[in-house]
């Protein structure tokens, strides 16, 4: 009887369990694991199996299957680096009008996030891993834009150079050298460094204010401690926007807010910047010697120009001969190179650079340093033989003193262009026509014809104005400068701070007799950043 008692009170219990166990089941979600609920009816029937029966529950409730997690892609993971810049951008855009006004300007004309692409492409990859690194903010990578348009041998009146425009005391304070050979500041890898180590300084320095540091960098942090100062003494606010600066910085940090906007938002402002891989594009490989740089391009299967352009950093057509030898290569192409560098026997050029003395001349040097009359004439652009007392030649020479290399004649070339040049404007007069004009200006009717969008039938009217491009007669690279004239500034002092002629300085800017400058004047200076480096 007792038995009969304890087996019906065990029946009523496991009724009561598994009863639970179904309610359990008809309340579950779609939130909760496929599994788990699987877990849950594995137990109940194992429980009956182990004591002998068959489960008392023959129907269950449907499973609900648990919806896939859709992947998040991070930053790194997207395709296009555009896209994993955009995703990190941190600093509030605020609604300014100062904002508002150069967000305009850059949708008002698409074209040059399509210009800023094509010279980003090689380094933008670079610069924001470099950003992310640190754990800066990724506008940072983007501050290029704005300081040169990603022209790595951007050069301004303020004698800022490359693609962080560095004037020549930040770039030696923060280890950027520059020489006759090299100069640091169109370096891209060694800039960025720079750039963003003294963009580091100034954060720390203004507390961790991203708007007052990007500021310093512009205006030099001196010129922003002032403005917080006096606005401190007369009880305004300390915050960027309220600072009494210099026109050109406050409307930099803006200018940059408001690229970060359109990047992260193109969608909303419908534009479509151009399509960069999220991928390294360039390596750099160190020979550990000085080389010609055409014969780095031949090693690497790449044109000469497109490994200058890769290379701004180099005012000769050498590396340096010493410290600076390294070069950043397309990545495909750096097997390449090293390949072919090994097969020739590691062989690079060793270039002296020698100041010419009384009794010297082309044929003694040569027998002197080993090396052909040949080369030294293709190094140095002499057509003939004559060379004067007191000025430098360069003297390529075969590496460990060996005869001059037959093969590397036809590679040697004296500063081959960057493929820089200027514009000049040329107004129409009577009696113009394509023909005339390219005759004068020395360039082709089909450069005319591509530079202003016109045809052999376009008709030229009296007065109208054309661009002319013109390129350096030396292979240097021009960029046009305007300079605005100081206190106490005369044609000479400026002429030999940009390394040009005084009387290249009177003819662009039409000067005549008028010699006499006035502050406040602009200049316009056609000035070849190669030669500006000390």
């Amino acid at each position: 009887m007792k038995s009969r008692f304890f087996l019906a009170s065990a029946l009523l219990l496991a009724g009561c369990q598994i009863t639970e166990n179904s309610q359990q089941e008809s309340v579950a979600t779609n939130q909760e694991s496929a599994a788990t609920a699987q877990d849950d009816s594995h137990s109940t029937i194992t429980q009956n199996d182990t004591d002998g029966a068959s489960p008392l529950v023959t129907s269950t409730q449907p499973q609900v299957a648990a919806e896939e997690p859709v992947p998040v892609v991070t930053p790194q993971e997207q395709d296009d680096v555009w896209q994993r810049v955009a995703m990190q951008l941190r600093i509030d855009v605020p609604d300014n009008k100062q904002v508002n006004y150069y967000r305009n300007w850059y949708l008002k004309h698409p074209g040059h996030f399509s210009i800023v692409s094509s010279r980003a492409e090689p380094f933008l990859y670079y610069i924001t891993e470099a950003v992310e690194k640190r754990d800066m903010p990724l506008e940072l990578a983007l501050l290029p834009i704005v300081e040169s348009s990603f022209d790595q041998f951007a050069y301004s009146h303020g004698r800022a150079a490359g693609l962080w425009q560095i004037i020549p005391g930040t770039g030696r304070q923060f280890g950027l050298k520059q020489n006759w050979w090299y100069d640091g500041r169109r370096d891209v890898v060694q800039s960025t460094e720079a750039a963003l180590d003294l963009l580091a300084y100034l954060n720390r320095r203004f507390d961790g204010n991203w708007l007052h540091a990007l500021a310093a960098y512009n205006s030099g942090e001196g010129r922003v401690f002032r403005a917080i100062r006096e606005n401190k003494k007369a009880g305004k606010p300390t915050d960027f926007w309220a600072l009494d600066l210099p026109q050109e910085t406050s409307g930099y940090v803006p200018k940059l807010l408001a690229v970060a906007d359109i990047i992260k938002n193109q969608e909303k402002y419908g534009v479509d910047v151009p399509f960069i891989a999220n991928e390294p594009a360039v390596e750099t490989v160190d020979p550990k010697t000085q080389m010609d740089l055409a014969m780095a391009a031949k090693y690497a299967k790449i044109s000469l120009s497109e490994l200058k352009a890769l290379n701004p950093a180099y005012n000769q057509w050498a590396t340096s001969p010493d410290d600076q030898t390294h070069l950043l290569l397309p990545a495909d192409k750096v097997d390449t190179f090293n390949q072919a560098f090994e097969k020739s026997g590691r062989q690079g050029m060793k270039v002296i650079r020698y100041q010419i003395k009384s009794g010297d001349s082309l044929s003694v040097l040569a027998k002197t340093h080993h090396t052909s009359v040949d080369l030294i004439q293709r190094a140095n652009k002499i057509d003939g033989s004559s060379i004067r007392a007191g000025k430098y030649i360069l003297i390529p020479v075969a590496m460990n003193g060996e005869n001059a290399f037959p093969s590397l004649t036809s590679e040697v070339r004296s500063q081959v262009s960057h493929g820089g040049g200027y514009r000049t404007i040329y107004k129409v007069e009577s009696g113009d026509n394509l023909w005339t004009i390219a005759k004068k200006q020395k360039v082709s009717i089909k450069e005319i014809m591509k530079w202003n969008g016109l045809s052999k039938k376009s008709t030229l009217q009296i007065g109208q104005k054309l661009n002319i491009w013109k390129t350096s007669k030396n292979g240097g690279v021009i960029r046009t400068v305007y300079y605005e004239v100081r206190s106490g500034d005369n044609l000479s002092v400026i002429a030999d701070k940009f390394k040009v002629k005084l009387a290249d300085v009177i003819k662009w800017n039409q000067l005549g007799d008028k010699k006499y400058l006035q502050p406040g004047q602009k200049l316009k200076l056609f000035v070849d950043v190669t030669k500006v480096s000390v």
